[in-house]
């Protein structure tokens, strides 16, 4: 009886092994993808794969009021860089980078959003922001500061930091639901294995 009950509990602990391997599995696949790619492309000066990034972005002009949120989101796409610029203020509602016009792509409220393009890393970059905080609107001009050797992984973003935290909380549940009910199946067996 004793030897039953070791060679279950042994099953048991090799399931709940396997599937907590394959949980950290799956997450330190999506946790260090693009950090790798992003340190040997600063390295050897090569442009970045295509993907996303984190990047430390200063913001300067303007009252000193406004800020943006750092780091933020670096999308490559063909070559081409691209920034997420999440303002301190729901307020803006375009901005305007190298004569181009680019629009809040926040439409559920919270923060102003845009998608603008990375025109050059580690100078100032010029941009306006278009305000509706001041009853009407104004043009305010702003700098961009984006540093190459601040590129990282996405996963270093606060937002995708907070996602992987619940993905690990679900793979410790679904584990613990896994264990809990093995448990339970034995407890249900009398001492010969036959069901009560």
């Amino acid at each position: 009886m004793k030897d039953l009950a070791d060679g279950s509990r042994k099953k048991i602990l090799r399931r709940l092994a396997a599937l907590t391997g394959f949980c950290l599995g799956l997450a330190a696949a999506g946790m260090g993808a693009c950090t790798s790619a992003a340190a040997e492309s600063r390295l050897e000066g090569q442009t970045l794969a295509d993907g996303n990034y984190a990047i430390e972005v200063v913001l300067s002009g303007g009252s000193g009021k406004a800020s943006v949120e750092s780091p933020t989101r670096l999308t490559v796409e063909q070559g081409e860089c691209f920034a997420q610029i999440t303002w301190s203020s729901p307020n803006y509602d375009y901005m305007i980078v190298d004569g181009k016009t680019y629009y809040n792509e926040n439409t559920q409220g919270g923060n102003s959003t845009f998608r603008i393009p990375i025109l050059v890393f580690d100078e100032e970059m010029p941009v306006i922001a278009d305000t509706v905080a001041m009853g009407s609107p104004h043009e305010i001009p702003y700098t961009l500061l984006f540093y190459s050797d601040s590129i990282g992984s996405e996963s270093s973003l606060p937002k995708e930091g907070a996602k992987r935290v619940l993905v690990m909380a679900a793979f410790i549940i679904i584990a613990g639901g896994i264990l809990n009910y093995f448990v339970n199946k034995k407890k249900r067996k009398d001492y010969l294995g036959a069901k009560r």
